[in-house]
C-alpha cells in the first residue's frame, strides 16, 4: 500500500505495526514482513484453526493454539518456519473482527420464538429484546451484522417468494439502489457531442453493430469486419471516460465489482443512467468507445498488427443473438441497405471466427456445459426453464472478444490478468477414478489435454458429454484475476485479460485505465493504477465469486419454492454425484434443480432415474427426493 492511499486513522495503526515489525516500508510501499501474515480465522475446532490469508496467493496457515480468538477474528500471525508438514503459524495479535453479514429468521423453539441463522438454525446472538422478538411473526426474515451482533433490517417473510432476492443480496451486504450522490454524478454528464472530442478517432462512418441477448440493455461491445483490409474492429464502451479514480461513482463501482444477473432483472455495477444509456453502445447515436483495431494474417490466423485508441462510433444496428442465428440459417433477410452491408460483413467474419476457434481448440479445451434460463411470474415464482446452448452467433462474438482480450494482455507485464492454472494431480486422479467407476476407460496420454479429449470422446459416444464436461470443469482450478501473468490453461492462451465488458466488470475498467496510461506514456497515471494491484486483483476475484454465488443461490431458492408446490410428485432426473452424498439433477419439464437423494437404490453416476420429491427446506433452499425407479430417457 502506498502512503497516498492511507487515511490519518490508518496511519496511526500502520506506525504501531511498523514498531512491532509486522510491516516494512521500502520503495515508498508498506508491506507485511516476510515473517508475518494477516488473515481471518476460520474452521475453528477444539482450540485449533486455519488462517485464511488476506492478499496472498498461498495456502491457509494452520494454527495449533488460538487462545481466546474466535471464528471471524482478524489476525496478525507469525509464520512457523523450518518445521515439516503443512504451513503453520502462531497468533501474534487479534486486531479486530471481519465485517460479515448474514440472514436470520424467527422460528419456534421449545415453545418460544427464536432468531436463528437461515442456513444452520443456530441462534445468531443479535441484539433483539424479548419484547421486540414477540412483536414479529414466525417466519419473519432479517439482515444481520455479525460483527456488531445487530439486526440491520427486516427483509420480509420466508413465505413470500419476493424475499428471496433480499436474502441472497443481504448475505453479501449487496444493495440495489444507488446513493443520491452517485446518481447525481451519473446524471451530470451531457450527451455525446463529437465536436467536443477532436482528438478521438472518428469511426462513425463504419457500420458497427451490436449482438446481445434479447433482454440486454447494457451493450458493452460493437464489432465491424473490414473484409478488404482483413481488419477487425472491436469497439468497447469507454466507461473510463466517465468513471474516474476516486469519488463516489468509482467507489460504488469498486464496491459492487460486477453486475449481478438474476432471471427477472439485473443489479448493475454502474447506475442505469450510464450502464444502460450513456455508456451503452446503442444504435443510431454517437457513443464514446475504446477500440481495438486488429489486422489479421488470414493464413496464420494471427494478429499481425493492432492498436488501441479512443474513438467515437455510431452503431448502425442492434441485433439479438436469435436474429443473427436466423440470418445464418437463411431465415432472415436484410430489410434495409444498412442491414445488407452488415449481413455481408458478418458472413465473411463468421468464416474467420470459425477458423480462429478451430485453431484455438488445438491448444485449448472445448467444454459443452449448458446454461439454464428461468422464466418467473409476476410474484417471482418459477414457471418454466430453458436450456441455452452456444449458437453460431454466440461463437462469432466470443472469438472476437477473445481476440481483443488477448491483444490487451500483451501490452503490459504487470496489471490485471485473467489466469487459469492447470489442475492439480490429486484432483485429476479423483476425476479419473470417478469416471472409471461408471465404466469409462481412462488412458493417460502424453498431456492433460490429450487425456481429457480422449475422455470427452468416450463421453460423447456414451451420450453423457455435458455431464462429464461439468465434472472436468469442477476438477480444475478456478479462473481468477492476478497482477502477474501465468497463462490461461482452459483457453490455451499464453496471456489473457478481460477488456471487453467495463460496464459490468470492474476488472475491465482497470485494464482500460492502464492501457490509456501506457498509450500516453503517462508513468504517473500508470503507477497510480498499479499501486495496489495485488490487493485489487484479489478483491475483484472475491467480488466475482460473490456475484456468482448470489446468482446460483437465487436460482436454488426458486427451484425450492417450485418443488414445495410439487411435493409427492414424481419426475425424471439424472444422478450427478455419488460421493460423499447422492445427488441428482432434474431433467423433466423443469430442468436443472439440484436434489439431495435420500434413497438411492444402488444408483450409479449419470444414471437416469425417477424421483419423488419428499421434502423441501425453504430457508436452506434444499430439495430432498427418493429414487423410485429407473428412467430410460432423460
Amino acid at each position: 500500500m502506498s502512503p497516498q492511499d492511507i487515511s490519518q486513522e490508518e496511519l496511526l495503526l500502520i506506525q504501531e505495526w511498523l514498531a512491532k515489525k509486522y510491516l516494512t516500508f521500502k520503495n515508498n510501499i508498506y508491506k507485511f514482513h516476510s515473517k508475518y501474515r494477516a488473515g481471518v480465522l476460520g474452521l475453528v475446532q477444539k482450540g485449533t484453526a486455519y488462517l485464511h490469508v488476506i492478499g496472498e496467493n498461498v495456502k491457509d496457515l494452520y494454527i495449533e493454539e488460538i487462545g481466546t480468538a474466535t471464528e471471524g477474528d482478524l489476525i496478525i500471525a507469525k509464520r512457523v518456519l523450518g518445521k515439516r508438514g503443512g504451513a503453520k503459524a502462531t497468533i501474534a495479535e487479534v486486531v479486530g473482527r471481519e465485517e460479515s453479514y448474514g440472514v436470520a429468521y424467527i422460528i419456534e423453539k421449545y415453545g418460544n420464538k427464536s432468531l436463528v441463522d437461515i442456513k444452520t438454525d443456530h441462534p445468531v446472538g443479535a441484539e433483539l429484546t424479548a419484547d421486540e422478538l414477540q412483536s414479529y411473526q414466525l417466519g419473519d426474515v432479517f439482515k444481520i451484522n455479525h460483527q456488531e451482533h445487530k439486526v440491520v433490517e427486516r427483509l420480509g417473510h420466508i413465505d413470500d417468494p419476493k424475499v428471496d432476492e433480499k436474502i441472497v443480496l443481504a448475505q453479501y451486504n449487496k444493495h440495489d439502489e444507488f446513493d443520491e450522490e452517485v446518481l447525481k454524478i451519473a446524471r451530470s454528464f451531457p450527451p455525446v457531442d463529437a465536436k467536443k472530442y477532436p482528438k478521438r478517432k472518428d469511426l462513425r462512418a463504419l457500420p458497427f453493430c451490436t449482438i446481445d441477448p434479447v433482454t440486454a440493455k447494457d451493450f458493452d461491445d460493437a464489432i465491424y469486419w473490414d473484409e478488404k483490409n482483413s481488419t477487425l474492429y472491436v469497439a468497447i464502451a469507454d466507461v473510463s471516460e466517465y468513471v474516474k479514480p476516486f469519488g463516489a461513482l468509482d467507489n460504488e463501482a469498486i464496491y459492487r465489482g460486477f453486475s449481478i444477473y438474476l432471471p427477472h432483472r439485473s443489479i448493475p455495477m454502474l447506475p442505469r443512467e450510464l450502464s444502460e444509456t450513456l455508456c451503452s453502445l446503442q444504435p443510431h447515436i454517437e457513443r464514446l468507445a475504446y477500440v481495438f483495431e486488429m489486422k489479421l494474417d488470414r493464413e496464420r490466423l494471427e494478429v499481425i498488427h493492432s492498436e488501441v485508441y479512443e474513438a467515437i462510433i455510431h452503431s448502425d444496428r442492434r441485433f439479438n443473438y436469435e436474429e443473427i442465428d436466423a440470418f445464418f440459417e437463411g431465415k432472415l433477410t436484410a430489410k434495409t441497405q444498412e442491414e445488407s452491408l452488415i449481413f455481408a460483413s458478418l458472413s465473411k467474419l463468421r468464416v474467420i471466427t470459425e477458423k480462429l476457434k478451430e485453431k484455438r481448440l488445438q491448444v485449448g479445451f472445448d467444454f459443452h456445459s449448458t446454461e439454464i434460463s428461468m422464466e418467473l411470474d409476476e410474484d417471482t415464482n418459477l414457471v418454466a426453464t430453458t436450456e441455452s446452448e452456444e449458437t453460431p452467433s454466440h461463437a462469432l462474438i466470443e472469438d472476437c472478444m477473445l481476440l481483443a482480450n488477448k491483444e490487451a494482455a500483451k501490452r503490459y507485464d504487470r496489471g490485471i490478468f485473467r489466469i487459469h492454472e492447470p489442475p492439480s494431480q490429486s484432483k485429476l486422479q479423483a476425476l479419473y477414478q470417478e469416471l472409471s467407476a461408471i465404466g469409462m476407460k481412462i488412458e493417460i496420454k502424453g498431456s492433460i489435454k490429450e487425456t481429457i479429449e480422449a475422455i470427452q470422446l468416450q463421453a460423447r459416444e456414451m451420450g453423457i458429454e455435458s455431464d462429464v464436461d461439468t465434472l472436468i470443469i469442477r476438477a480444475q482450478m478456478q479462473a481468477r484475476y492476478a497482477p502477474l501473468n501465468s497463462g490461461h490453461f482452459g483457453l490455451g492462451f499464453e496471456e489473457y485479460t478481460h477488456f471487453t465488458s467495463p460496464i459490468r466488470r470492474y476488472s475491465d475498467l482497470i485494464v482500460h485505465r492502464l492501457l490509456k496510461a501506457i498509450a500516453k506514456n503517462d508513468t504517473k497515471e500508470g503507477s497510480y493504477v498499479l499501486r495496489n494491484i495485488e490487493t485489487l486483483s484479489m478483491m475483484i476475484s472475491e467480488k466475482e465469486r460473490e456475484s456468482s454465488a448470489i446468482e446460483a443461490e437465487y436460482k436454488a431458492r426458486k427451484y425450492a419454492r417450485w418443488a414445495k408446490e410439487n411435493l409427492g410428485r414424481e419426475f425424471r432426473a439424472r444422478i450427478v454425484a455419488t460421493d460423499p452424498e447422492f445427488r441428482a439433477e432434474l431433467h423433466d419439464k423443469i430442468i436443472g434443480a439440484r436434489l439431495n437423494i435420500t434413497t438411492a437404490n444402488d444408483c450409479v453416476l449419470f444414471e437416469n432415474v425417477l424421483v419423488r420429491i419428499d421434502k423441501v427446506d425453504i430457508p436452506r433452499a434444499r430439495i430432498y427426493a427418493a429414487v423410485v425407479g429407473k428412467a430410460q430417457d432423460v
